[in-house]
């Protein structure tokens, strides 16, 4: 198993390599970087003249005889340009860039956003409590959920409690996400119905004064809502994954020798069939735990005005902040390949007959 994981590891590195080459060539053909971007804030309003520039601004404002908003309307010079561009280190080729923010990030210095002043690490420690929340809460819902309900389904496969249950699994499982957290808007935190939950955020105004007690509700009262909208695609996903494992294993010929035996269908169910039926699903926790921390994490906290890692990615894209959207991208990266290993030693874990010595990778 040692040689397995070590062979594992080392395929990391040439992964996440080309997974950071792809998207950094593919940022050189998209159209308004951020220098571009700083212009055109610079020749729109003067104001954000002194917000972004940085230390560029001297030159520029000399230049222009102190006057931004004139500056602004004529045009800026290309010295001022320049200075931007070494600035942000766009005055060197784009291989030479890319090997140096690579060295960087071996390093684990992933630098400062463009435009917050604040270093990426930072930035993600700050939103990481969010986006854990969502992701964390979610998948165990769902596991709470999914696991008893796909189990009855595959008891009592092909009678009314399969139908109607496997139509509201498909019915949620076709709902968008984004869709969901809006009718759970409009229906329970004021938008036309009810005013039961928070419509935004994640605590309220007053939460260092409440009580631990106080405290513990409050959280969950802000964050039913958001884990419920996460929950819904995973939730119908592992349902049925979780059936058709139990009716392929209650087919086999073990299960009809334990029950000829007489043991009870309890007993049959949970003392034979769940742990080889469960290898598949239990396996999957930790991409499932990954999928939802970053796949639906982006839209369901903009929705809930939630300031986390989606909704910093998104604003980070959007601004052209390159050190966040790379800084970001590596060690997101790095976490879903290491979980791909962590997915296999769960298979160990719940079946130690598995053994990935013998499989090629």
């Amino acid at each position: 198993m040692g040689a397995y994981i070590l062979r594992r590891l080392l395929l990391v590195i040439p992964t996440l390599f080309g997974i950071m080459v792809v998207n950094f060539a593919l940022t050189q053909f998209v159209p308004g970087g951020p220098i571009e971007q700083i212009i055109a804030n610079l020749e729109g309003d003067g104001d954000v003249f002194q917000t972004i520039a940085g230390g560029a601004d001297a030159g520029a404002a000399e230049a222009s005889g102190g006057d931004e908003r004139y500056l602004g309307a004529r045009g800026l010079p290309p010295d001022f340009i320049e200075e931007l561009e070494r600035e942000f280190g766009f005055d060197k080729p784009p291989l030479q860039r890319f090997l140096l923010m690579m060295w960087d990030y071996v390093r684990f210095d992933f630098g400062e956003s463009y435009f917050r002043s604040v270093s990426v690490v930072d930035l993600v420690i700050e939103k990481l409590p969010v986006s854990i929340t969502l992701g964390l809460w979610s998948t165990l819902l769902a596991y709470l959920i999914s696991i008893p309900l796909g189990i009855r389904k595959a008891v009592r496969d092909g009678t009314s409690f399969d139908t109607w249950t496997s139509a509201a699994i498909i019915i949620g499982y076709a709902i968008p996400g984004f869709l969901f957290a809006i009718l759970l808007l409009v229906l329970f935190a004021g938008g036309s119905y009810w005013q039961i939950f928070p419509l935004r955020g994640l605590t309220s105004d007053n939460f260092d004064e409440l009580s631990l007690l106080g405290k513990v509700g409050d959280y969950f009262w802000h964050i039913t809502l958001p884990v419920l909208a996460s929950t819904i695609s995973s939730f119908a996903t592992l349902t049925l994954l979780t059936k058709n494992s139990f009716l392929d294993e209650i087919k086999k010929q073990y299960v009809i020798t334990a029950k000829a035996k007489g043991l009870t269908e309890r007993r049959v169910l949970y003392g034979h069939v769940f742990r080889n039926a469960m290898l598949i699903v239990i396996a999957g926790f930790p991409s499932l735990f990954i999928g939802v921390f970053f796949g639906a994490s982006i839209i369901i906290e903009t929705i809930f005005s939630l300031d986390g890692l989606g909704r910093l990615g998104f604003e980070a894209a959007v601004a052209r902040d390159y050190p966040v959207i790379f800084g970001t991208l590596f060690v997101f990266g790095l976490i879903s390949l290491v979980v791909g290993i962590l997915s296999d030693l769960m298979y160990v874990f719940v079946d130690p007959r598995i053994d990935f010595e013998t499989r090629e990778t």
